[in-house]
């Protein structure tokens, strides 16, 4: 195995040619009694939600932010709630009307089938918030939210140890300037919520019991699949928390891993397979392969 000399790991592999990918991807999933997914931003993309990392595409969707400089860092951190409620509130209101509103595309359903055939069935770790999973009728009980989930709120005071679901709020905002319109959401105790999710700059005050939880089950899970395969959909490389977990549980549990990323697609183990396409169009690929041979 070829090893990077300043990171001591391998070195990333090019992709091999598509039909290649998806052929050895097929094979990877009739073998496999369990199924993991993991996921990034780039699952939602194919059903019409932005992806907030590159500046451009969020500064396409709030235009008034472009003149202040700020980023998805900025206005997506704990922070920003106590400096400009107003303004965070507009963006995280706003981001749970686009989740609320969305309908999740054609590659969940083509992941749930391919995980309902499996012995063990599948599970979901996603560093997505946006809830798209359980939308499309994947089992809530077998899904790991790493960042948390924006359908829930905890309060904003490190006194007050609620949380909940967001269903109560129904979001008034102003998209252009990223504003939130009237009375914020409140706690019974007094003080501001805030989505139940990691932001940038967290640390403590993220409440995680639930997602602590989640990954419990996970982990039990894992423990009595035999023949793992991991497919890895759009985790992008700015936080790449699914990527690294992905690739040590695979390691780990000697699975295979299937990464389906149109930029940042590369593979570091030979047994691992690299596809360098958008998420539906990776999937769909796979699965007529799998259609090919149990037809």
């Amino acid at each position: 195995m070829d090893f990077d000399p300043f990171l001591n790991v391998p070195k990333l592999k090019p992709a091999r040619p598509v039909r290649e990918s998806a052929e050895m991807a097929a094979q990877a999933i009739r073998q496999a009694d369990g199924l993991l997914v993991t996921s990034g931003a780039g699952m939602g993309v194919d059903s019409g939600l932005p992806d907030f990392r590159g500046p451009e595409g969020f500064w396409n969707q709030y235009k008034g932010l472009g003149d202040s400089g700020l980023d998805y860092t900025d206005i997506a951190a704990r922070p920003e709630l106590h400096n400009n409620p107003t303004r965070a509130w507009g963006f995280w209101g706003h981001s749970l009307q686009l989740y609320r509103d969305a309908v999740p595309n054609e590659g969940f359903g083509i992941l749930k089938r391919w995980g309902e055939s499996m012995a063990k069935g599948c599970f979901v770790m996603t560093s997505n918030v946006d809830g798209q999973f359980q939308k499309a009728g994947f089992d809530p009980a077998r899904i790991h939210e790493v960042h948390g989930s924006i359908h829930r709120t905890q309060c904003t005071s490190m006194d007050c140890q609620k949380v909940g679901l967001a269903d109560d709020i129904d979001p008034k905002v102003d998209v252009e300037n990223c504003k939130w319109l009237g009375s914020l959401p409140m706690c019974s105790c007094g003080s501001m919520r805030r989505p139940n999710v990691f932001m940038f700059v967290d640390g403590p005050h993220w409440r995680e019991g639930y997602y602590l939880e989640q990954e419990a089950r996970l982990r039990k899970w894992l423990a009595g699949v035999k023949k793992l395969v991991i497919v890895e959909i759009g985790a992008g490389g700015a936080v790449p928390t699914i990527r690294k977990l992905g690739e040590r549980i695979a390691l780990q549990l000697n699975g295979r891993l299937v990464r389906i990323n149109p930029r940042l697609e590369r593979v570091r183990r030979d047994e691992d397979i690299s596809m360098k396409l958008g998420g539906t169009e990776a999937l769909r690929l796979i699965d007529t392969e799998l259609q090919a041979v149990t037809a």
